[in-house]
């Protein structure tokens, strides 16, 4: 492929135009005011959780991450909790990626799987319409949102949801927010991000 070495108009202007890159430097620092004060929320609500976590779990490890190159566009994330060990994942990610949505995200692989994917049986309508979905990606690591990507967990998908459960070897449940939506521009990332995990409870609970 033969890439030209002439700009359009629309790259010339993209070129000479500061204001976009002063608003990115100031949008990202807003983000990561915002992913500090979920740090906090969340530590709120982890203290009192009866956690069903592997065995050499540590409660207060987190990891803040910037990059730039999230299939082409900018991201920040936290995890907390963060356990990445051997093979064993026991995460919730707060993820804004650019261009995109803000997306939280449970991830459980390895020690406790089983139990874990009993629980969505079980305890499926407390997890059910609110505004949860299933990945249905092959990693852990795909943050897409849509059909062939994720699947809803209403109410009326338990066995559906069941049967793709017991197929997978890890588990990843999200809820979007877009940013299209009012929450976004009045700053509630911590709050989607509480409400997101007192979801995801059920699952990881005793």
């Amino acid at each position: 492929m033969t890439m030209s070495s002439q700009f359009t108009d629309e790259e010339a202007a993209l070129m000479a135009d500061q204001h976009f890159f002063l608003a990115k430097v100031q949008i990202m620092a807003k983000v990561r005011h915002l992913l500090s004060a979920t740090h906090a929320a969340l530590k709120e609500e982890i203290g009192p959780a009866s956690l069903a976590t592997p065995s050499d779990f540590d409660p207060t490890n987190y990891h803040f991450v910037k990059g730039e190159n999230l299939e082409f566009f900018p991201y920040q994330y936290l995890d907390f909790p963060k356990h990445f060990h051997d093979s064993n994942t026991f995460a919730f990610r707060t993820l804004f990626w650019w261009g995109h949505h803000l997306v939280c995200a449970l991830m459980l692989e390895g020690e406790g799987i089983k139990q874990h994917k009993a629980r969505i049986v079980d305890r499926f309508h407390q997890l059910a319409g609110q505004g949860l979905e299933l990945s249905l990606a092959p990693t852990l690591w795909e943050w897409k949102r849509g059909e062939g990507y994720t699947l809803p967990i209403t109410h009326d998908r338990k066995a559906q949801i069941a049967a793709v459960v017991g197929e997978r070897s890890f588990l990843k449940i999200v809820r979007f927010l877009p940013f299209t939506n009012p929450r976004i521009q009045s700053g509630q990332m911590p709050e989607f991000s509480r409400e997101t995990f007192r979801a995801i409870l059920p699952i990881v609970t005793r």
